[in-house]
């Protein structure tokens, strides 16, 4: 079994950020420090229910269209969410992110959404992902992290801790190969 801080530092090598809860009906996430100090750029958020504008306030200007449209999408539908976006840094550095995690109707019916951000720049380099010819994530990979997403929510709901930590350690797995698939 890992321990906390082992698990912690090993998220931080794969790029992990943080993570974000919606409540999909109010238009409504909540951040954690980690996502709405890199992504809504304000640490202060931590908690707070804000609008999709300020959750990805930091998010680069060339990219808001279409990842604002896919999300308002994916609000009317559900499903799973597996977004690749570049954000401004406060120093005006250039990251690139993947948002994965999943909308589906909570035990109350109301779509609600969970998932995480993942910074990606090393798998690409500064430039991004190349897809005319070039490197693309692997999409074997990309589905097997999709689905222990939805596994990790289904096994939270489900309630067996001994089931939630090796989903855990599944999603800290794919996550470490995430981020060596570019070596």
């Amino acid at each position: 079994m890992l321990l906390a801080s082992t698990t912690a530092s090993a998220l931080q090598a794969a790029g992990f950020i943080g993570t974000w809860d919606t409540d999909v009906p109010a238009g409504r996430s909540v951040l954690d420090l980690g996502a709405a100090s890199v992504l809504a750029g304000n640490p202060g958020l931590v908690g707070k229910p804000v609008p999709l504008d300020v959750a990805l306030a930091r998010i680069h200007p060339e990219d808001r269209d279409r990842v604002f449209g896919t999300i308002r999408d994916l609000r009317q539908t559900g499903g799973p969410v597996a977004l690749e976006f570049r954000i401004l840094t406060r120093t005006g550095e250039t990251r690139w992110i993947l948002n994965q995690g999943l909308l589906a109707p909570a035990e109350t019916g109301r779509l609600h959404g969970r998932g995480t951000y993942i910074d990606i720049t090393n798998l690409y380099g500064r430039s991004g992902p190349q897809r005319d010819g070039g490197a693309v994530p692997t999409e074997h990979l990309d589905a097997a992290a999709d689905h222990c997403v939805q596994l990790h929510i289904a096994l939270e709901r489900h309630g067996d801790a001994s089931l939630r930590r090796m989903a855990g350690m599944l999603l800290l797995g794919i996550g470490r190969a995430l981020a060596q698939r570019a070596s």
